[in-house]
């Protein structure tokens, strides 16, 4: 007998749409084997009719010839002759009658037993499992779109514990219903030839048998081809028995296997992630926008395909092209209420998806599998090890370190400059490059071996607390949390303008030059060509402040002061001229690299398509900051003027009081020098206490001259 076509038993649980597809070539031939077993059947119900209306209709044919001679004819009725020969013929039609009620027998348990037990048994069953795997199925997709819906901010133990549970119940019953409904499809292709065969035997042994009751001489060739069509038939039984018990015991062995895979989010210390990846397939939620603000989340199968990323729904044949992932970029994302997302965004940035992983696991295999195709590396002979190379290459080059200096060390191999990608202009970067950057070399614009700062730390911080304990403000201590004193009041409570923008920091670098817009664009395109060298692809989401005083980073979770800006350091900000998410400013600080008493770092990150609003607003906070201080510059002039005033006024009283008194003391100088006249006349001067210890003074001094 030829090969019997089989349904992997094994790959029931992964579910994929190559399995349902030939699930369904298997579900087409049960129908097909079904309606032809029922045509089948309805032709051998005639033979076997016709056969017991051959065997009734033999007997009552005996039956008349036997009355014949009762009958009484008008004419001939005494006919002898015609009497004896019609009661020979019926002596034989009554043993022919026999034989064609023992074929009638024979056939009813040979022909139609086996091809009515086939019929109202075998195929029933695979339509009862058929229906049974359909609510199966339809349950497991409701328990997994459940579970997909589970809210990221308002997370309920007893919900989450609810809908897991219905998860790994629902899949436990469809991996065990689809099992067992393969199996029996997989019966079904051994049981189809018996069914087919076992009649046809039966139905012509039954003839031998009844043409051997009438004749001795019975063809010995067929009786031998129906010979090997028996042992035909008890070999295929044999072989059907071994392997039903083979997938028997295979069911048992998956159920224990995939016990802990019915889980949605399986345990990733027991499934380690696998970063090095260049094929990956499995079901994704993907978003699809219906309106401005709403959008639906749709399930489908995904696998990659060389340098493509292929979708394919439940039932299709084939896959069709969902992205062209050559040179894209991925990342996490956060997206609404939904868990696991990330975002792939082609290489000319004209179209992204927003996809939906089941687990953490499988968000990150994703994650890293499209950025190890995005590099091409599955043109190589080894793509497996190459990736591997390529991720601990961008781990230990990444790793973070708490100032530009040790970053720069890490990065660069000793004696060796930096890589010339991140110095040299391409033609595939991501801005336009302006007349003005094509007459200017990079090194005017960017300082030569200059490190990437990738995470939030920035030395900027060292610098600015340096500052502060130089203008001898460093005796405050400053609260590591980020949170300002009870007693006083925040400048940002404060200030007239308080925007805040949602950003993600791609990077930092320190530049040369912070009066062209394009050491902006050009910081822009070294940065994210690094992040795409050294296969970065997450990015830290922040809340910026902006203020007139100031430029804040707080983290969104825990509502801390990540990093400061002083609004009167941010000398430059620019968007990227095509891609309006990107935007960057640039700090001027005191230090650096060169060790000189200014220098500027250039600061890049993504928003939501705000780019220009948020350059619109620091615009908007210099100028208010700068009508503030010219405010401030008149009010503080006006009050100088006035104290100037003031003090001129008590100068001018003052000199009037010395006058004054200088007038008194001569009245009484002048008065005190006519004492006999004082004394003649009966008069005498009081002289007040100063004036009288002046005079005791004077005659103590004169005494002391006499004496001398």
């Amino acid at each position: 007998m030829p090969g019997i076509d089989k349904l992997p038993i094994e790959e029931t649980l992964e579910d994929s749409p190559q399995t349902r597809s030939l699930l369904g070539v298997f579900e087409e031939d049960a129908t097909a084997i079904s309606n032809y077993m029922n045509q089948l059947y309805q032709a051998m119900r005639r033979i076997y009719d016709a056969q017991n209306e051959l065997s009734a209709a033999t007997h009552l044919t005996s039956k008349l010839l036997k009355e014949y001679e009762k009958q009484r004819f008008p004419l001939g009725g005494d006919d002898e002759v015609m009497s004896s020969t019609l009661q020979q013929f019926s002596k034989v039609i009554d043993e022919l009658s026999s034989c064609h009620a023992v074929l009638s027998t024979q056939l009813a348990d040979a022909m139609m037993f086996p091809i009515t037990q086939f019929k109202e048994r075998d195929l029933k069953e695979i339509l009862t499992l058929k229906e049974v795997f359909q609510i199966a199925s339809n349950d497991h997709d409701a328990a997994i779109n459940r579970y997909s819906r589970l809210s990221k901010k308002r997370e309920n133990d007893k919900v989450k514990y609810e809908v897991t549970e219905d998860v790994y119940t629902s899949r436990k019953k469809q991996h065990q219903t689809m099992m067992h409904y393969f199996c029996a499809l997989n019966t079904l292709q051994y049981k189809k030839k018996i069914a087919l065969l076992e009649p046809l035997l039966g139905y012509m042994q039954a003839q031998i048998s009844f043409f051997k009751m009438g004749s001795e001489n019975l063809n010995d060739q067929l009786e031998e081809f129906l010979t090997n069509i028996g042992t035909s038939v008890q070999n295929v039984r044999r072989e059907m028995d071994s392997d039903v018990e083979t997938m028997q015991q295979t069911i048992e062995d998956l159920e224990v296997a995939s016990d802990p895979l019915y889980v949605p989010d399986p345990d990733p210390t027991k499934f380690p992630v696998h970063r090095n990846l260049t094929r990956k397939a499995g079901y994704l939620n993907a978003r699809n926008k219906t309106g401005l603000v709403s959008s639906t989340w749709d399930r489908q199968f995904y696998f990659t395909q060389g340098g493509n990323l292929m979708s394919q729904a439940r039932g299709d044949v084939a896959g069709g092209l969902a992205m062209d992932i050559d040179n894209c970029s991925v990342m996490a994302v956060d997206c609404e209420d939904r868990r696991y997302c990330f975002q792939i965004t082609s290489f000319d940035g004209k179209k992204s998806s927003i996809l939906q992983a089941e687990s953490k696991k499988d968000h990150e295999e994703w994650i890293c599998t499209i950025n190890n195709i995005s590099k091409q590396i599955y043109l190589s002979e080894n793509p497996e090890e190459i990736a591997a190379r390529v991720n601990q290459s961008a781990l230990e080059a990444v790793t973070p370190s708490p100032s530009f200096q040790q970053r720069h060390e890490s990065l660069r191999p000793a004696g060796q400059s930096r890589p010339p990608t991140a110095r040299t202009s391409s033609s595939g970067s991501l801005g336009s490059e302006s007349t003005n950057l094509a007459a200017l070399s990079l090194d005017s614009l960017v300082a030569p071996d200059t490190p990437i700062q990738f995470d939030i730390i920035s030395p900027v911080c060292e610098d600015q607390s340096g500052q502060a304990k130089a203008s001898g403000q460093g005796g405050r201590r400053t609260n590591p949390f980020g949170e300002s004193g009870g007693g006083t009041k925040s400048e940002t409570e404060e200030s007239i303008l308080h925007q805040l923008f949602i950003v993600r920091f791609l990077g930092s670098m320190e530049v040369k030059s912070d009066d062209n817009p394009d050491v902006v664009y050009e910081t822009m395109r070294q940065i994210l060509a690094a992040r795409a060298i050294h296969n970065i692809f997450r990015m830290t989401e922040s809340h910026l402040l902006v203020t007139c005083d100031c430029l804040k980073l707080i983290d969104p979770q825990t509502q801390v002061t990540r990093l400061t800006f002083p609004l009167p350091s941010v000398v430059l900000y620019a968007t990227h001229q095509e891609n309006k998410r990107l935007f960057g400013f640039v700090l001027r600080t005191s230090g650096g690299r060169s060790e000189s008493s200014l220098s500027s770092v250039c600061y890049i990150f993504e928003s939501n398509n705000e780019g220009e609003k948020i350059c619109d607003s620091v615009g908007l906070a210099k100028q208010i900051a700068l009508h503030a201080e010219l405010d401030r510059r008149a009010s503080e002039k006006q009050k100088e003027i006035e104290r100037v005033k003031e003090k001129q006024q008590k100068e001018l009283s003052k000199q009037k009081q010395i006058e004054k008194d200088l007038e008194e003391q001569s009245r009484l100088i002048a008065a005190s020098s006519r004492p006999n006249q004082a004394s003649s006349e009966g008069q005498f001067v009081v002289l007040s206490s100063s004036q009288s210890e002046e005079s005791d003074l004077g005659e103590e001094g004169k005494k002391r001259e006499s004496e001398a």
